[in-house]
């Protein structure tokens, strides 16, 4: 009788054990600035609620390197990654190598705004739980534009000549590393995010429009990048041209630039103790093209939680993700990494109000968010972006003219579009 107690109770044991055995999960991480220390602190205590590790696997911070290297491991069906952090323009290219979330979060997606969630949701598979949302924003120097008596620039040209005068006093002054402005101009991914926007702002649509019409081959669109090829070697340095977020920030947060194009993380960071510009600037949307009818835009971004189907822990990955877009991590980033929340409530929340002001205002710049063609373009959209960006770094690269360019890159996009997206 005692043995068979005791055998019972092993059993018992073991039972308990294999419900509550911890897994060993890893994931992918592009994070750039102080963001994977973050990230880190937020595995921790996950690790610690749960019982599971969580192993980061860095990745490069061009967006373009990650897609490549993610769409060799999920095509390889690859079971070492457990968890994905993805571009919101990646849903419909990976849609097929990702766990449904639908079911599991359920209870939750009421609380993001729906737009991003559609972003997220292919043929009516959530393929990705937001993170964060992304907007970017003109950063400008409020000292100076005080010191020459300027304001934050409504159009392109406002700001190119406020750029000039103010990079071309300050060099007077002693400052000979001052330049007007740093952008992301390094052929990648990136370039398309600014491209995009120098070009929607400028009226000359949106590459490939939502019904899959090839637009980009047009007046407004060679002028709006003939003017930002204008920039490269006066109010923006040579290297700008291999720049992408962390080049510029670099640039600006040593004080070395009046205006600069970047995201919201840039924004805590400028504002760090041993930034040479804490105290010293602000944002406002984006400038548009001169002209009636134009307006400001800015490329929607944001980071996704995805699962792959291939993990060997589903449940407790499902659950890493769930964790990784919740309210109180999303609270958290907003205070400490300045990203903007996908939850509508958190843009109301007084702790986030008094830890970043900006953030309540980030929402005019968000609602300027203009989209890439992801949609149209399907699974060929990494292609039509890989087009565009080439052909505007030939441009600002003095390889031909914005129009030569954009008549070539427009026969390009015909020919991989066929018979249809």
């Amino acid at each position: 009788m005692k043995f068979k107690m005791l055998l019972a109770g092993l059993l018992a044991t073991v039972a308990l054990g294999g419900v509550a055995q911890a897994a060993s999960l890893s994931m992918v991480s592009g994070d750039t600035g102080n963001g994977l220390a973050f990230l880190r602190g937020q595995l921790d205590r996950f690790e610690a609620e749960t019982g599971n590790t969580v192993t980061i696997v860095p990745m490069p911070s061009s967006t373009s390197d990650q897609f490549g290297q993610y769409r060799l491991w999920l095509a390889a069906g690859n079971s070492d990654i457990d968890v994905y952090q993805t571009d919101v323009i990646w849903a419909p290219q990976l849609a097929d190598q990702f766990l449904d979330l639908t079911d599991a979060a359920k209870d939750v997606v009421k609380d993001h705004f729906p737009s991003i969630i559609e972003s997220q949701t292919v043929d009516g598979k959530l393929v990705a739980l937001p993170a964060f949302t992304d907007a970017p924003a003109l950063y400008y120097r409020t000292d100076l534009l005080e010191k020459y008596n300027k304001t934050p620039p409504k159009t392109w040209e406002e700001m190119a000549a406020t750029a000039k005068e103010i990079m071309d006093g300050e060099r007077a002054d002693g400052n000979k590393d001052m330049y007007g402005f740093v952008f992301q101009g390094n052929a990648y991914e990136g370039l398309t995010c600014d491209a995009l926007e120098w070009v929607k702002s400028s009226g000359g649509g949106q590459i490939v429009e939502a019904d899959g019409t090839i637009s980009i081959n047009n007046p407004k669109a060679a002028a709006a990048i003939d003017r930002a090829a204008s920039w490269v070697g006066s109010i923006a340095p040579e290297g700008v041209l291999a720049y992408q977020e962390e080049e510029s920030r670099g640039v600006w947060q040593l004080g070395n630039s009046v205006f600069m194009r970047n995201w919201p993380y840039a924004y805590q960071l400028g504002n760090s103790a041993d930034s040479a510009v804490k105290d010293k600037f602000d944002v406002v949307p984006l400038p548009a093209g001169a002209g009636d009818g134009n307006s400001s835009a800015a490329t929607l971004g944001g980071w996704n939680v995805a699962v792959s189907k291939y993990t060997k822990s589903p449940d407790e990955a499902i659950k890493l993700a769930l964790f990784l877009s919740s309210k109180e991590v999303q609270k958290e980033r907003a205070i400490d990494q300045s990203n903007l929340p996908t939850i509508v409530s958190l843009y109301d929340d007084p702790d986030i109000a008094k830890a970043q002001p900006i953030i309540p205002r980030w929402k005019d710049v968000f609602l300027q968010a203009v989209p890439r063609p992801s949609a149209p373009t399907k699974v060929k959209y990494n292609e039509v972006s890989s087009l565009f960006w080439s052909a505007v770094h030939d441009t600002m690269s003095g390889n031909g003219s914005a129009a030569d360019n954009l008549e070539v890159l427009e026969a390009k996009l015909t020919d991989l579009k066929g018979d249809g997206w």
